[in-house]
């Protein structure tokens, strides 16, 4: 059902495949004659290549310089963002900026202290010139493709699933800096991405959903990083099959493909959505060239994709639900086997026990957020339960509609009745279930979800509390036939229904009524609201000229999530509060972290103020008088101290800049890595002043608690260096090299002068 091409292709009227091998150019010929165009001609005929050159500023293509229509962010972000953007002198939102209050909208967490950041975001709206969307209005990509979402624009999001290609716009979700710089008008920089195609033919079978095909596709190409930060761009007949709710569904779970963004071509299902929401002129045709060149293609059959299941613990963990039935004991101790290295043999994991007379038992299902709250997905689903309970045993089902235009037409068209009658619940608009802040299962107990991830913990438990439960990914109509069928894993396709596709209706006068809009017109004179929980950002000094790191925290899994990083769910809470936030770093992959860290820190604040390093920190003389052999002019003038984590594939999931600020607030001045897991991990250590050292794969030279010395580290960085000689620091100085990757010039700025506020005041 899905075929990756080991080349490039060429992609002739949009609906002919030629791969670029050896016959490519004799083919081409016969189809072209004279008038096959260069590779690099083609390529320019990519929709992503027109969009990005009408948003570039540099006026080369091979280094963009991106300048965003639209920024978006919810409550967990735009706190962080604006103190950042107000300590390097913001006075006006230079674009449209909306504020939205989907994450923490469970204000019982914390005290007062979600609620306090959403008045924070209210006030800063009015005095900035943005746009605040209350809690519970919306989550954030539903308003974005309501009304934000433009063809041929492009919007920068704080959120991963920043992704509304099948509208027509490219968008990217970076971390907070990133948005920082939109906010003080700079620029996104980063060199011309590679552009994939992904040629969509047939159409779906009757029971087939969005999550089905999304799931397909990441299962084949994440482990591979054959799309890795990298557009995809969706094209072929099989597009025009699919509803405007399908493709959003698909399009939406493009991030966890590791692509940096993706488009869509448009058509008259695109141009009816726009309608629909009162926008008709956001509508804009998109398609390629008659000759167009794609870097890769994924070819997928709708026709043959059957509903998926993503099992615990990666979207990319995929199988059939006909597999997994006809395979169930097998792949349930695969599972397992895979969960030891996730979990680190944390807790007893185990599924089998959800085996009943040789079924699979669910102990919940979620239909919710971006991914799954979309109306089409819900009217399925109230279609395949109408009539049905889901019973009385520990199964339960909930369903959150993305937006409360949305749940208002379920209610208007009788679907939200047909659902509640079956025992289902039908909350407000809000994300936490896809992050770990509502809806968390009973310990050992095992979810279905149409959401966006399942990483470890993002349910909601907690391993050192020595708690698990589990999250599969599902298609908002098997999950319902799991539903309908109380509690046993069901596929879609093996209930008869009838899909009735109601007709959709927008009602805008909820937002008129409840969303603060600035029109773009600031307000100076507004008081910003601040809580008692929200703090500044603690002073960061400049990179030394040398550099002792300790290494605090040593992960060898095939990749790191930022969940395990930071992780979500209630300390989403404290993330407007630096200090507060990072005494969660790593708490549930390395509860040791934050300790070993404050010690490193302590020393170098000791050097900071004049005092002796020693003192805070006794282990540290034995490392200098090592290093003293061999530069006995390091001291502590010209030598900072810091610690620094190493692990093979860090920075998959989401964008959250906290995976990386926490660290730096806790002292931390590198990160050590094999490979980056996303472009957004890897800006936000640049970001937050943090070197992203790589080392290459294979037996490392350095071990957890070791001391590297990085010698005239602010020269290498200043001449360019992609190499940096450093030593482990033992009885001996034992060589090794780190290196660097390619760096802009702005990027080693940042570096030098601490973090990007330093930056920005000069």
């Amino acid at each position: 059902m899905v075929k990756l091409y080991d080349n490039g292709v060429y992609l002739l009227n949009g609906t002919e495949i030629v791969e670029d091998n050896a016959d490519a150019a004799a083919v081409l010929k016969s189809k072209l004659g004279d008038n096959v165009p260069a590779k690099a001609e083609a390529a320019k005929n990519t929709i992503a290549y027109g969009i990005l050159e009408s948003h570039n500023t540099s006026g080369n293509m091979e280094k963009l310089k991106v300048k965003f229509d639209k920024l978006t962010s919810h409550d967990i972000t735009f706190v962080g963002i604006i103190q950042t953007a107000r300590a390097s002198g913001l006075e006006k939102f230079p674009v449209p900026y909306v504020l939205t209050n989907c994450h923490n909208s469970l204000c019982a967490v914390g005290g007062t202290i979600n609620e306090d950041d959403h008045m924070f975001g209210l006030t800063c709206a009015k005095k900035y010139g943005g746009v605040y969307v209350p809690p519970h209005q919306a989550v954030i990509h539903q308003f974005a493709r309501e009304m934000l979402a433009g063809g041929g624009k492009m919007i920068l999001g704080s959120d991963s699933h920043t992704r509304y290609g099948a509208l027509g716009t490219m968008a990217m979700g970076e971390g907070g800096p990133e948005l920082v710089k939109q906010l003080l008008s700079k620029t996104y920089d980063i060199n011309m991405p590679g552009v994939v195609g992904v040629y969509l033919e047939g159409e779906p079978v009757k029971g087939v959903g969005p999550q089905d095909v999304a799931l397909a596709i990441i299962g084949a190409v994440f482990a591979n990083g054959y799309v890795n930060n990298k557009v995809m761009e969706f094209v072929g007949p099989g597009v025009d099959k699919l509803t405007a709710d399908f493709r959003i569904g698909i399009d939406v779970m493009t991030t966890e493909t590791t692509c940096l963004s993706s488009i869509w071509k448009t058509d008259s299902e695109i141009k009816d959505f726009y309608d629909i929401h009162g926008r008709s002129e956001e509508y804009k045709e998109l398609a390629p060239g008659a000759v167009t060149y794609y870097d890769g293609m994924v070819y997928v059959d709708l026709s043959q994709v059957r509903p998926m299941i993503a099992m615990p613990f990666h979207p990319s963990n995929t199988y059939t639900i006909e597999e997994l039935n006809a395979n169930l004991m097998d792949i349930l101790a695969d599972v397992e086997k895979k969960a030891l290295v996730s979990l680190d043999g944390a807790v007893d994991f185990t599924l089998k026990d959800k085996v009943r007379g040789g079924r699979l038992y669910v102990d919940q299902g979620i239909i919710a957020g971006c991914a799954g709250g979309g109306f089409e997905n819900i009217c399925d689903a109230a279609d395949i339960l109408k009539g049905a309970s889901i019973g009385s045993d520990e199964f339960t089902l909930s369903i959150y509609p993305a937006s409360t235009p949305i749940y208002m037409e379920l209610a208007k068209n009788g679907r939200l009745a047909e659902l509640m009658a079956t025992g289902a619940i039908v909350k407000t608009a809000f994300c936490g279930p896809c992050f770990g802040a509502g809806d968390t299962p009973a310990n050992n107990a095992f979810s279905i979800r149409h959401s966006t991830r399942n990483f470890p913990n993002r349910e909601g438990s907690k391993l050192q509390n020595g708690q698990i439960s589990s999250v599969a990914l599902m298609d908002a109509r098997s999950i319902a036939a799991t539903a309908a069928n109380k509690g046993y894993l069901t596929a879609a396709t093996d209930v008869d229904v009838n899909y009735s596709k109601p007709k959709y209706f927008f009602d805008k006068s909820i937002y008129e009524n409840r969303v603060f809009d600035s029109k773009g017109i600031a307000d100076p004179s507004v008081e910003i609201k601040f809580g008692p929980n929200i703090k500044d950002w603690p002073a960061m000094s400049a990179l030394t000229d040398n550099m002792i790191l300790k290494v605090v925290c040593e992960i060898h899994d095939p990749v790191t999530t930022t969940d395990e990083l930071i992780p979500s769910g209630e300390t989403s809470s404290y993330r407007s509060n630096p200090l507060g936030l990072a005494e969660f770093t790593l708490s549930r992959k390395d509860p040791a972290y934050v300790g070993r860290a404050k010690e490193v820190y302590a020393a170098e604040k000791a050097r900071l103020t004049g005092g002796a390093p020693y003192d805070a920190l006794a282990e540290l003389e034995p490392v200098v008088n090592t290093i003293h052999t061999l530069y006995p002019d390091a001291n502590e003038q010209n030598t900072g101290i810091g610690s620094t984590i190493f692990a093979v594939k860090p920075g998959d999931g989401s964008a959250r800049e906290q995976a990386a600020s926490c660290q730096k607030v806790l002292g931390g001045w590198a990160n050590i890595a094999n490979e980056y897991a996303t472009k957004r991990y890897r800006s936000n250590l640049i970001n937050w002043g943090m070197l992203p050292f790589l080392v290459d794969k294979g037996d490392l030279p350095f071990k957890n608690g070791d001391y590297i010395y990085v010698p005239d580290v602010r020269k290498a960085i200043e001449d360019k260096a992609t190499e940096i000689k450093a030593y482990v620091v033992g009885d001996t100085m034992k060589e090794f090299t780190l290196k660097m990757g390619e760096l802009t010039d702005d990027e080693r700025t940042i570096i030098l002068k601490g973090c990007l506020i330093n930056y920005y005041k000069g």
